[in-house]
């Protein structure tokens, strides 16, 4: 069986997203993916108007993906609805025979691509398989992973983290699909054991496993041009480069505009006091990189934007800004370029510490100490819920000047973490093809993941 015969589709991705963190898990799946199957055939189920081909940038290999669009809105009558495609998928399994059953999916061409897959893999976005940006956005995650489910589709939920979920309804939804799917990957050793509790004595541990995010996977190329104002990059070897990244989504509050995380720390105040911190006592350069593009209001583009005007006079050739227009690759790489980092989005942490660059997290969620914890350096995420602004400093300036002890332990730990992120697929084509296989001989195709 080639691999040009397997069929993956993956949900929770979207290769176009303006967050570059979303779009590094993309790149970071379809990473693991072609490296255990480097023909294999992969589409994308998501939200969209219009479906069809794209080409998508891993590394430096362009791979063509196919866009299966369904929706999400008040015109149920649309034949890709989310809702009707799973009232559409639970008839069919009610048809008396399989026949009838393929004549019923094959009227509708969005069941019959998902009829076509053998595997489903969903990564929901990387923290979105939660309730902690509300129970519309669970909703929108889970439907299409329900969808795959009552299809009759193998799912496994790819390293991500997992919950919190608040609500009775989140986590009535939750175990719904942990129960049902044949493997759940938690990118922290915390989501396994809530996956146990969730699962409770009478569920299958066994299909509970830990990887590391996807994220570490991606790797960094030069942008053909780099907009760089207010500082020289590559940075002169004597000088001191700390980038920071700065979160539109927490400069303006949060989705709700009124500290919607909970934050201990009036984060803009937190923002002009790390800069005047890091110039003037540590003596360094600032580089203000975005992860988060465009004109929206969470744009991290337009805060740095603001940030640089703001502070370019006061701190003249000690500040600069990052501007244009980048894929996750090339911000990856410029990121690399910096001695120290900063950073409230987690994948731009992830991005300096798998280049062996230290990074402090400001972070918003448990997701963060999750995933640090994984690499052994917990200690370098400051939880702005619980922190003072002094205490975060303090915390900044120990592991600046601890920075390279820091490095030498990413320097041990990072290769080994690349290699597991990469292996992530390496149990499941072959039980794919042989699902495939089975599938197209009439049997029965059900068989179940090892690792």
């Amino acid at each position: 069986m080639s691999s040009s015969e397997v069929k993956i589709c993956l949900l929770g991705v979207e290769p176009t997203n303006s967050n570059l963190g979303v779009r590094a898990l993309t790149a970071g799946s379809i990473a693991c993916i072609l490296h255990q199957y480097p023909a294999a055939e992969i589409s994308l189920l998501d939200y969209a108007k219009e479906g069809g081909m794209i080409s998508f940038r891993v590394g430096e290999t362009t791979v063509p993906l196919r866009l299966v669009n369904i929706r999400f809105s008040k015109k149920f009558y649309a034949k890709n609805h989310i809702v009707r495609l799973i009232a559409a998928a639970s008839l069919s399994k009610l048809t008396p025979t399989k026949k009838l059953r393929r004549a019923l999916i094959r009227r509708n061409p969005w069941l019959q691509h998902i009829d076509d897959v053998d595997l489903v893999a969903s990564i929901a976005g990387g923290d979105s398989f939660s309730d902690v940006y509300g129970l519309e956005r669970l909703l929108y995650v889970s439907l299409p992973q329900i969808l795959a489910l009552w299809a009759g589709k193998r799912l496994i939920l790819l390293p991500q983290t997992l919950g919190p979920f608040k609500s009775w309804l989140a986590q009535t939804i939750a175990k719904y699909i942990m129960k049902r799917a044949e493997a759940v990957y938690s990118r922290d050793h915390a989501g396994v054991k809530l996956g146990e509790q969730m699962l409770g004595a009478n569920g299958d541990a066994r299909k509970l496993r830990f990887c590391y995010d996807v994220g570490f996977a991606l790797d960094p190329m030069p942008p053909q041009r780099v907009d760089v104002v207010g500082l020289e990059l590559p940075p002169r070897p004597a000088s001191r480069l700390v980038g920071l990244n700065v979160s539109g989504l927490l400069f303006m509050g949060g989705y709700s505009r009124r500290n919607m995380f909970g934050l201990k720390v009036e984060y803009q105040k937190l923002v002009y006091d790390l800069i005047d911190f890091l110039v003037e006592q540590k003596k360094a350069n600032v580089l203000l990189v975005p992860h988060v593009f465009g004109q929206h209001n969470e744009s991290d583009a337009t805060v740095c934007g603001r940030l640089y005007e703001a502070l370019k006079d006061k701190y003249a050739g000690k500040i600069g800004w990052v501007r244009g227009s980048y894929n996750q690759s090339e911000i990856k790489h410029v990121i690399g370029t910096c001695d120290f980092f900063i950073g409230s989005r987690m994948h731009a942490c992830i991005a300096a510490i798998s280049q062996l660059v230290p990074a402090v997290c400001i972070a918003y969620s448990d997701k963060f100490v999750g995933v640090m914890e994984t690499i052994g350096i917990e200690s370098m995420v400051a939880d702005a819920r619980r922190l003072s602004v002094s205490e975060i400093l303090q915390m900044v300036e120990e592991s600046f000047e601890h920075r390279a002890i820091t490095r030498q332990t990413l320097e041990r730990k990072i290769p080994e973490v690349k290699t597991a992120v990469l292996n992530l697929f390496s149990d499941v084509p072959g039980e794919t093809a042989r699902s495939h296989c089975v599938e197209n001989a009439g049997a029965s195709s059900s068989i179940t993941l090892r690792n």
